[in-house]
C-alpha cells in the first residue's frame, strides 16, 4: 500500500471519529476541562531571614474521605506525582505559582529512572527522592542521570537509613524532621552534611523546634509555624500545548 494512501485513510478515519462525538458529549468534556478542580498543595521553604526561597507541591484532593498517602499503593503515588507535576509545569502560568524560586516535588521510581520523563526544567524542578522508594543502583544511577541534568536532588524524611545514605553523595538538599531531633540527635545532623547537602528543617510546628533546628546549623526552615501549606486550584489554568 502507498503510504500516502494509508496516511490519508488515517485521517479520514480520525475525522470520522471526531465527527461521530456528540455534541452534547463535546460540551460536558469542554466544561469538565475548565472547571473541574484540578488541587495542589504549596508550602513555603524559608532561609534564617525568614524570606522565601522555595516551595514544596504536593497533592491533594478534594475528597475528604480519600485514603491517606501512607496507603496508597506504588500506581497511586505515580498518579500523585503525574498530578502535580502536570498542575504545575503542565500549566503555562508555571512562574506566577512558582514566583521564580525552586520547587520541590517527590518523584516516585518510574521518574527517577527515566520511565516515566520529568519536565525538562532543571532551573525549577528539585526532584524529591520519597523516603519509601527503595534505593538500589538503578536509582543511584537515575538520580545521577538528572543531577548530570542540571536538576536539584531533595532526600526528605531522613534518618539515616542504608538506603538514604546511598543517596546522599548526589543530594543537594536533606531535610529532617525536627520533631526527631531528640531522639535522632547529631549524627543524623552529621551524617545529612557529610556530602555538603543544605539541610532543610521540615515540620516546624513551634518556636522552639526552630531555635533549635537554627543551633544545629540547618540553613533552610519548612513547616506550619512558618506557613501552613495553601491549596492552589490550577484549573483554570491554560495547559502547556505541544
Amino acid at each position: 500500500m502507498n503510504p500516502d494512501d494509508a496516511d490519508g485513510r488515517l485521517r479520514r478515519l480520525a475525522a470520522a471519529v471526531e465527527d461521530a462525538i456528540p455534541d452534547a458529549l463535546r460540551r460536558e468534556w469542554e466544561r469538565r476541562s475548565t472547571t473541574d478542580a484540578v488541587l495542589v498543595a504549596r508550602q513555603g521553604i524559608f532561609n534564617a531571614a525568614g524570606e522565601t526561597t522555595a516551595y514544596q507541591f504536593s497533592y491533594r484532593t478534594g475528597d475528604e474521605m480519600a485514603p491517606a498517602p501512607s496507603t496508597w499503593s506504588l500506581k497511586q503515588h505515580d498518579e500523585a506525582t503525574a498530578h502535580v507535576l502536570s498542575a504545575t509545569f503542565g500549566r503555562t502560568d508555571l512562574d506566577l505559582v512558582a514566583q521564580g524560586r525552586p520547587l520541590f516535588v517527590r518523584c516516585t521510581r518510574p521518574y527517577l529512572v527515566g520511565d516515566l520523563t520529568v519536565p525538562a526544567r532543571p532551573d525549577r524542578l528539585v526532584i524529591e527522592v520519597p523516603h519509601w522508594v527503595d534505593v538500589d543502583r538503578e536509582i543511584v544511577t537515575g538520580v545521577r542521570r538528572l543531577r548530570d541534568a542540571g536538576f536539584r536532588i531533595a532526600v526528605p524524611s531522613f534518618v539515616s537509613t542504608a538506603h538514604q545514605r546511598m543517596l546522599l553523595p548526589h543530594a543537594n538538599f536533606v531535610k529532617i524532621d525536627v520533631r526527631d531531633l531528640d531522639v535522632e540527635g547529631h549524627p543524623v545532623v552529621t551524617m545529612a552534611r557529610s556530602y555538603g547537602a543544605t539541610l532543610v528543617a521540615e515540620y516546624v510546628e513551634s518556636a522552639d523546634l526552630n531555635a533549635h533546628a537554627r543551633e544545629l546549623g540547618f540553613r533552610l526552615f519548612q513547616g506550619n509555624l512558618l506557613e501552613p501549606a495553601s491549596v492552589l486550584d490550577r484549573a483554570s489554568s491554560r495547559p502547556v500545548t505541544g
